[in-house]
């Protein structure tokens, strides 16, 4: 029985990019899909090779030049950045051919050994683009959607999906295979996945002897996330020094495990708060972290709304990504403690969202929003606030509270 495909929202960007460039680099976490999906549009028209395994990454060291003819262009070369050295030599080929387009396609997993080798390498001759897991309109089959405040066409999809069906599907998250496969044990798939992911990567980019003190930093960080990120406190507690706790993070970030979101600031005279907050890019991720396997607890549990803001930002993100965009998305607290979970940026106007995880919505959940609106004036969208429930209401103010299914 042939594997289920799923269609992603990045295709007509990535068939559009590999008709201009010579080469390109698909980047983004491990599983989320970037094998399939070339081989998926390009698989009839390129050969394919892994350069993961260790007896195909010596050749390819040993000699770049030789691997590149039993490989010739068009191929897809996945894992590149097991044989970084091949890059130099790729840009050979390419220079010889460069009006032809499509030569290479290359996936990465780990963005910074990736992207400094191609920067060094490929500059101007590869599209960067990355895939993420999958956002909920890839996996419910509308991966062309628009976001509700867009002018591109369709919002979000209509669709009838109680509470508990969310709460479900928060557990899983967005991996492409647990979303292929609703009766996969996501506990087993996302344990696995960690400690994969902690061997392979962790090791590679940091020298790291003690990966049990990792993962104390790794259920630290779930525990506060979408928090204001105070790395001293951090170390403290992990009995371990903030430049350890930096470096740690940094890993975490050129893995694509989390999202580092950063304050809004424009000059309406009130005194913002300037430190960061930290997400997990993926909700499944989170809830496994943090002991999570019951919908009902997850959300009524002391962590249920950042849950809900990990996967409203995964949403958001994801979409964006796909699109071969870069997100430009905030958050907005003063001083005294008014905040907007999140301020996305579109078309030079700010579009301000508020998670609630009742799903009730009422109009004193858009107060903040309303401040919002006050203070940026004209750059100020219309805003949202996005709920657990079915139901789609106006609340004033030019606030709607939207349900999550349809974000």
């Amino acid at each position: 029985m042939a594997e289920r495909y799923i269609r992603r929202s990045l295709e007509p960007t990535l068939r559009k990019a590999a008709a201009e460039f010579p080469a390109v680099v698909l980047t983004g976490p491990r599983q989320s899909g970037k094998t399939t999906l070339l081989k998926h549009l390009f698989g009839k028209r390129c050969r394919y090779v892994s350069l993961e395994p260790p007896d195909v990454k010596a050749a390819a060291q040993a000699d770049p030049r030789g691997f590149l003819d039993a490989y010739p262009a068009p191929v897809i070369l996945d894992e590149v950045q097991h044989a970084p050295d091949l890059l130099p030599y790729i840009k050979e080929r390419i220079d010889a051919r460069r009006s032809r387009s499509g030569q290479y396609l290359m996936t990465g997993s780990q963005n910074i050994l990736v992207m400094e080798k191609i920067g060094e390498s490929l500059a101007g001759r590869a599209a960067t683009l990355r895939l993420l897991p999958m956002a909920r309109r890839e996996g419910d089959g509308h991966p062309d959607a628009a976001l509700p405040w867009e002018s591109r066409g369709s919002g979000g999809r209509e669709r009838n999906r109680s509470g508990r069906g969310i709460w479900r599907d928060f557990l899983r998250g967005g991996y492409p295979e647990l979303v292929a496969h609703p009766k996969r044990d996501a506990g087993m798939w996302h344990s696995s996945y960690i400690q994969t992911y902690l061997e392979r990567d962790v090791r590679t980019l940091r020298n790291i002897g003690d990966l049990t003190q990792f993962q104390s930093f790794l259920k630290l960080l779930a525990a506060r996330n979408g928090q204001l990120l105070n790395l001293t406190d951090f170390a403290r507690d992990l009995g371990t020094a903030v430049n350890t706790v930096k470096a740690w993070l940094s890993v975490l970030e050129a893995t694509y495990q989390v999202v580092v979101l950063r304050p809004y600031f424009a000059n309406v005279g009130k005194r913002l708060v300037k430190t960061p907050k930290v997400y997990f890019s993926d909700v499944g991720t989170l809830c496994h972290l943090a002991g999570l396997k019951d919908p009902e607890h997850a959300a009524s549990g002391p962590m249920g709304g950042w849950i809900m803001e990990t996967a409203v930002l995964a949403e958001i993100v994801r979409t964006i990504v796909h699109r071969g965009e870069e997100p430009r998305i905030y958050f907005w607290r003063t001083s005294a403690g008014e905040e907007v979970d999140f301020v996305v940026e579109y078309e030079g106007k700010l579009v301000p969202i508020e998670v609630k995880t009742s799903a009730t919505p009422r109009p004193a959940m858009a107060s903040l929003i309303v401040k919002f609106q006050e203070d940026m004036g004209k750059r100020a969208m219309p805003g949202y606030v996005i709920h657990a429930g079915e139901i789609r209401l106006p609340l004033g103010g030019g606030v709607t509270a939207l349900p999550f299914s349809e974000l």
